[in-house]
């Protein structure tokens, strides 16, 4: 595998902010799903870098710095959709939109408080692949700190049908998918009180400022 000149933040409290790596870049890279993995991880962090003195002052600045250099790349309207999974059958089509709204906040406050635990490992992904007749890929890069054990992620990344640009929706670390840990999240909240519940729920963590201590001990 070919290292990428870059360093990130891992803990097993904050699985998600490998996550991170996937979800900026720019428009050059945009067509190519293994350079944009390698261009977001060091933009992404060289703002975290430079940022520190006003995170420290105000942990929400991680907030700001998810809003304007992830979620861009970000494909959070499949992703929300994939969390509802069976249930979106049920969910009356005039609350969809308010519902992939306050999840779009949701994502930006999650990616936050992972992006809190940074610190100085680094990242190895895999040589590019071939992708030019592929929809789907899975970008695979390993975590190395020091002397613990090297950690396994895989990158979930779409083409979109109209723009061919490639967006990402999930991530899978150690075994442990973003996805399918926000489904099993709401699935209780959706199938005994419904979409308007889940929606609440979120805006009420939407409203909630990073503890970065909090967070620390996951």
């Amino acid at each position: 595998m070919q290292r990428a000149k870059m360093k990130v933040g891992f803990s097993f409290s904050g699985l998600l902010l490998a996550a991170m790596l996937m979800f900026s870049g720019n428009a050059l890279a945009q067509d190519n799903p293994y350079l944009l993995l390698e261009e977001v991880a060091s933009k992404t962090f060289d703002r975290i870098k430079n940022s520190q003195d006003k995170i420290k002052e105000n942990p929400d600045e991680l907030k700001a710095i998810v809003a304007e250099e992830l979620l861009p790349h970000i494909d959070y309207q499949f992703a929300a959709l994939k969390v509802l999974g069976k249930y979106f059958r049920k969910v009356p089509k005039k609350r969809i939109p308010e519902y992939i709204e306050v999840f779009r906040t949701y994502l930006i406050s999650t990616y936050a408080i992972a992006l809190g635990q940074y610190e100085d490992q680094t990242v190895e992904f895999e040589p590019p692949k071939d992708f030019h007749k592929r929809k789907d890929v899975t970008v695979r890069a390993i975590i190395k700190d020091g002397e613990r054990p090297d950690i396994k992620i895989a990158f979930k990344v779409r083409r979109n049908s109209k723009t061919n640009e490639w967006k990402a929706y999930d991530m899978v670390a150690e075994g442990i998918s973003l996805l399918s840990s926000k489904r099993s999240e709401l699935e209780g909240i959706l199938r005994q009180d419904g979409i308007d519940k889940v929606i609440e729920e979120l805006s009420k963590k939407n409203k909630q400022s990073i503890n970065l201590e909090k967070a620390a001990k996951g």
